[in-house]
């Protein structure tokens, strides 16, 4: 049996119709004989909705107590008996409530998908969860819970639930998402019209960058080479010269015309050396690029006219922007130049602009001062001044009544075999010279016109002419050729250098190096291949690019091997043995971040293991000693009960039963806090967040100490708080213990509550002795007792038990000094005032903030 598949409705906030959307489609599929139920779908009172849930057949819910309330969730094994075509699951980024089978319902979905189930789901742009800290600025609200980007991105459909901030208003003041008494709460806070704007673009622009990669998938399988302007992409050509910063920001305006516009700025450096790019300004540009949003690519290729257009069409670009060129007029003698290339090669498809700027046309240099060989252009040039220079000069001299003599005729060709060479090397130079020779015996050297010469001082003349000349050519390919390697030399040191610079810094992936490879090399895909063994099979650590990734090395175009068992492969072409040397330094590097990737996780794992040894280590001290002092107390109470040789008073009795309770009382908070420090470190603390008043929990947390020993003072004018009463209660109850424990006697703990803007503060207030600032922090921490603090005074767990409960429930705790003496403990909460979101046994992940659902384990 295949997997499922899985459609997803997005929608950019609640109330946009995601799940009346899909509602909708299981009608549709339903008309046309397909066998679909209902899974899990919440319809919260709408009215409209519920209508759509009659004619579907909906599948009972699993029912599950906690905490005294019973709560529904899907029934996962129910859904698998009836094994239906197509199953609907609403709020794909639920939690179950704990008891379930899974602890998320994405995690249910994966299930039904395994077994060969299609799903259709629902879920909102603010629960990705890589966008939580985004929708937490736009909304001020953090979303907790959450779905993975990769599962909604695996996702077989994702159809996007669209509707406009103004629309949704207009649905939410009719009743359609609300009940009325909490329209207007809702309208003025989470769906302000800029809020609801923001979250529709987060949504448009995830979408398009996931329609994006199916575009890019589908020219890649289909091998598509013409551009599809489904969105502007600017390709910028720097040439490393002053004027690259003017061309990028001249991109980054285009692409602000457009929506969803992209800046890729490249660099192409030619193998053959024809750059005069600066490092230093190629590093500048780079960051420039960066910081206006856009990406920077190192590109080599012999052509760089073909390999910028190459490289747009590949990226799939609409424009590419040039500057104008630097060369002064008497340069275009050598080629059109890259810019004109480009523009009368590109096609309809692809715009090119020519931008103006400060360095046009101040002039580049000789070509041969760039440091390269000579070109085909200027080779064709030697060659025709070598080969018909030679004779026109023969015709020139001949047809002048002015004898020069045979020294003079013999200058005269000696220039031309050197202006040969200079332009076009050692074979255009010996050509010159046998050419120039051959003319000299024939037309000036006696006998005319004959082959042989009769002076011995005209054959020695001839003689030094070609030796000469032949010189002169080698020394210029010489020249040429030395050029050429350092030149080589310095575009691969530019490379290598940048390359080691990111590797060192830690700001490259393996994927974003892989990445690079086949960038700079134009291949078409690139895979670190590795194997524990000589007889094991490859495996595939890493690879990027389109087509199929080889299985061996052996199987891609070029591959480099990293050591005995790990490879570097490139498919695309073969690449000539000079860029191997570069090619194995980029090998040595991804091996170097694979091992720096998995050195990362195993010290990660070694800092929780670590981290798990010292509470250990901890507990195991607090075991031997914290918590053996209430049990011996609470044993040798009991054994002088038991005891038949003393007749206890009923006084007696009395005093050793309420020293039993309080042993007992004791080692129940010393467990009680052990275990909750036990859940916040492995991260199972779920709250259940719904709107309550401080009146109703704080008085509760104030039993387990002294009477009179704590003055309250909680207004009722407060704004209700969005908590887990549970949480709070332990977190408050916790600081009121450790401030009446190191609090003076003679002085009550103030607990006072006040509200600042979208928060409240909750004070507990000690005139004690305080605590340096540099201890604040590290009073957080397990296990710490400040001071000379007795160890039967606890085992240093309740402050930071307090800040793990407030900071799951969204808030934070600090510390600060009392005026006058002491310390304060400051519980800042969320405020939650008249927000129909957190109605109270709302399940429904539509809404911005927690719902009642959410349960602490």
């Amino acid at each position: 049996m295949g997997r499922g598949k899985l459609r997803i409705y997005l929608g950019a906030a609640p109330g946009v119709g995601k799940t009346y959307a899909m509602l909708s489609e299981a009608h549709r599929r339903v008309e046309r004989g397909t066998d679909c139920v209902v899974a899990f779908v919440e319809h919260h009172g709408r009215p409209r909705t519920e209508v759509m849930l009659h004619g579907l057949e909906q599948l009972r819910r699993k029912e599950l107590e906690y905490r005294g309330a019973c709560f529904t969730e899907m029934d996962v094994d129910a859904v698998l008996a009836r094994a239906p075509q197509v199953a609907l699951v609403d709020e794909l980024a639920h939690t179950n409530v704990p008891g379930s089978r899974n602890a998320k319902r994405w995690q249910d979905v994966a299930e039904l998908l395994a077994a060969g189930i299609d799903v259709i789901s629902t879920v909102n742009i603010q629960h990705l969860e890589s966008l939580g800290d985004v929708v937490e600025s736009i909304t001020g609200v953090r979303q907790r819970e959450t779905v993975p980007d990769e599962v909604v991105r695996r996702a077989d459909q994702v159809e996007l639930v669209d509707m406009s901030p103004q629309a949704l208003r207009r649905r939410m003041a009719h009743g359609n998402i609300y009940q009325p008494d909490k329209v207007d709460a809702a309208l003025s806070n989470y769906f302000r019209p800029g809020n609801l704007t923001a979250l529709r673009e987060l949504a448009l622009l995830w979408v398009a960058d996931r329609v994006d990669e199916y575009l890019k998938q589908y020219r890649s399988d289909h091998r598509v080479s013409t551009i599809w302007g489904s969105r502007e992409r600017i390709v910028v050509g720097l040439t490393g010269g002053p004027e690259g910063r003017t061309l990028i920001r001249r991109a980054a305006r285009l692409a602000e015309k457009g929506a969803g516009g992209e800046v890729l700025a490249v660099y192409i450096a030619r193998s053959d050396g024809l750059t005069s790019a600066s490092p230093k300004e190629l590093a500048v540009q780079r960051t420039l690029v960066e910081d206006l949003g856009g990406t920077f690519h190192h590109v080599i290729g012999d052509d760089i006219p073909a390999a910028l257009l190459a490289f747009a069409r590949g990226a799939n670009a609409t424009q590419i922007v040039l500057g104008s060129s630097r060369r002064k007029s008497w340069q275009y003698v050598f080629g059109p130049g890259v810019g004109a290339t480009v523009a009368r090669d590109s096609g309809p498809d692809l715009d090119v602009h020519i931008v103006t700027h400060e360095e046009a046309a101040k002039g580049r240099g000789l070509p041969m001062a760039r440091g390269a060989r000579l070109g085909r252009s200027r080779t064709l040039w030697g060659w025709l001044t070598g080969v018909g220079g030679p004779p026109l000069l023969t015709l020139l001299l001949t047809h002048t009544a002015v004898d020069l003599g045979l020294a003079n005729d013999m200058l005269l060709f000696l220039t031309l075999t050197v202006a040969a060479a200079l332009l076009g090397g050692r074979y255009p130079a010996l050509a010159s010279a046998a050419v120039g020779s051959m003319l000299l015996n024939w037309y000036f050297t006696a006998p005319v016109h004959h082959i042989t010469i009769a002076d011995p001082k005209n054959l020695l003349a001839l003689v030094i002419f070609v030796f000469v000349a032949v010189a002169v050519a080698s020394v210029v390919d010489l020249a040429a050729r030395r050029t050429h390697q350092a030149a080589r030399l310095r575009a691969e040191s530019e490379i290598l250098s940048f390359l080691a610079g990111n590797v060192l810094r830690g700001e490259t992936g393996l994927e974003e190096l892989l990445e690079r490879v086949r960038e700079t090399f134009g291949m078409e895909s690139a895979a670190l291949l590795e194997r524990q063994s000589d007889l094991d099979p490859w495996t595939c650590a890493g690879r990027v690019g389109t087509g199929p990734a080889p299985v061996r090395p052996e199987d891609a175009d070029v591959d480099v091997p990293v050591g005995d068992h790990m490879a570097l492969a490139l498919t695309g072409r073969v690449l000539p043995a000079e860029d191997r040397r570069v090619l194995a330094a980029f090998a040595a590097q991804s091996a170097v971040v694979l091992d720096r990737q998995r050195l990362q996780r195993e010290a990660d794992q070694a800092k929780e293991l670590a981290e798990g040894n010292r509470i250990r280590t901890a507990l195991l001290a607090a075991v031997s000693h914290d918590l053996r002092t209430p049990l011996a107390g609470i044993k040798a109470a009991v054994s002088s009960l038991r005891s038949d040789d003393v007749a206890w008073s009923e006084e007696d009795e009395a005093e050793l039963l309420e020293g039993i309770e309080e042993g007992a009382d004791r080692l129940d908070h010393l467990v009680g806090n052990l275990l909750d420090m036990s859940r916040l470190q492995t991260g199972t603390v779920t709250p259940l967040i719904r709107e309550i008043d401080l009146d109703e929990v704080v008085p509760m947390a104030l039993g387990g100490v002294p009477e009179g020993s704590v003055e309250l003072d909680v207004p009722e004018s407060l704004p209700m708080v969005a908590v887990d009463p549970g949480l709070l209660e332990r977190s408050v109850a916790n600081l009121v213990e450790n401030a009446v424990k190191y609090g003076p006697g003679d002085s009550a703990v103030l607990v006072s509550a006040s509200d600042i803007a979208d928060r409240v503060e909750v004070r507990v207030v000690d005139r004690g002795r305080g605590v340096p600032d540099e201890a604040k922090e590290r009073i957080f921490e397990p296990f710490q007792r400040y001071g000379d603090a007795p160890r039967g005074a606890g085992v240093g767990l309740g402050l930071a038990v307090a800040r793990g409960f407030a900071e799951a429930m969204g808030g934070t705790l600090d510390a600060e000094d009392t005026p006058g003496g002491g310390l304060t403990m400051v519980l800042t909460l969320r405020a939650a005032g008249p927000r129909p979101e957190l109605q109270e046994g709302a399940a429904s992940t539509d809404r911005p903030v927690e719902p009642e659902r959410q349960v602490t384990p």
